[in-house]
């Protein structure tokens, strides 16, 4: 069946889909609003295929982008069999997770609540935390887990599988992802740009794939960073060209290991 990953920007939506999937299928960064699109990513057992769903973490808008994003992620509440409601249990429950759990008031289906980054506070704080937002929902589940660190994500497997449908496989076993390989190589690049530059870096760059050879021993590949104004092209080439040759060099190690 399908399960949507949904919650606020920055709650480790996208490490936790790499984290069960075991390949980054999806690019992760500290900050905000770095998944753009609904990326499948697709973890596959003998007796299970589960489809999960990375959105867009849903925020108060504040330009064209952030509204979009938005749309994207309501439009995978409704359209999946089981929610996987993330939070960061490092940070305060605020009216950002308020205002996602009333959208789920008319989901019916499950809501799994994940309760992420478990490794950054205590045992006390963490019954602290589920008391919490037990107050404000009634979730089927409840999970605390460190995305990062790999702690309890299989337990999130074994749980989605009592509430999936026994359904059609959509994907072959082999597919781990609906996404072509130049759109993921594309995506790593562009994580590397926002890892290596400040808060000046706009949200509204974007790369892209222009070519890929292969050959008997490598793959040779072209990837455009497309910027919408000079003074960012200059921050992204840096001194020398000394940022735009460490970006190529730290997308290359993630790029290699996508490809094997």
């Amino acid at each position: 069946g399908f399960v949507s990953l949904i919650g606020r920007p920055n709650v480790g939506k996208s490490t936790l889909l790499n984290s069960i999937i075991g390949k980054k299928v999806a690019i992760t960064s500290s900050k905000p609003q770095t998944t753009r699109n609904i990326i499948q990513g697709i973890y596959n057992e003998e007796d299970a295929q589960i489809v999960f769903v990375d959105t867009p973490g849903i925020h108060k808008p504040n330009h064209k982008l952030g509204t979009y994003l938005n749309r994207q992620a309501y439009y995978s509440i409704d359209d999946v069999d089981v929610i996987l409601f993330l939070v960061d249990v490092s940070q305060n429950l605020g009216t950002g997770d308020k205002f996602v759990i009333e959208r789920f008031k008319n989901a019916n289906k499950p809501v799994i609540l994940i309760l992420n980054k478990i490794d950054k506070i205590s045992k006390d704080n963490l019954l602290e935390k589920i008391n919490e937002y037990k107050d404000l929902y009634e979730f089927s589940e409840i999970i605390p887990v460190s995305a990062l660190k790999k702690d309890n994500t299989k337990v999130v497997v074994e749980v989605l599988k009592k509430y999936l449908p026994d359904s059609v496989q959509f994907y072959d076993k082999e597919t781990i992802t609906n996404k072509s390989m130049e759109f993921l190589m594309g995506e790593i690049i562009r994580e590397k740009v926002f890892e290596l530059t400040e808060e000046e870096i706009p949200h509204s760059i974007t790369c892209y794939i222009e070519n890929v050879e292969r050959n008997k021993n490598n793959v040779v590949l072209n990837g455009v960073i497309v910027v919408d104004r000079d003074s960012v092209k200059r921050i992204i080439i840096g001194k020398q060209g000394s940022k735009i040759k460490e970006i190529g060099m730290e997308a290359r190690t993630d790029i290699e290991e996508l490809l094997d």
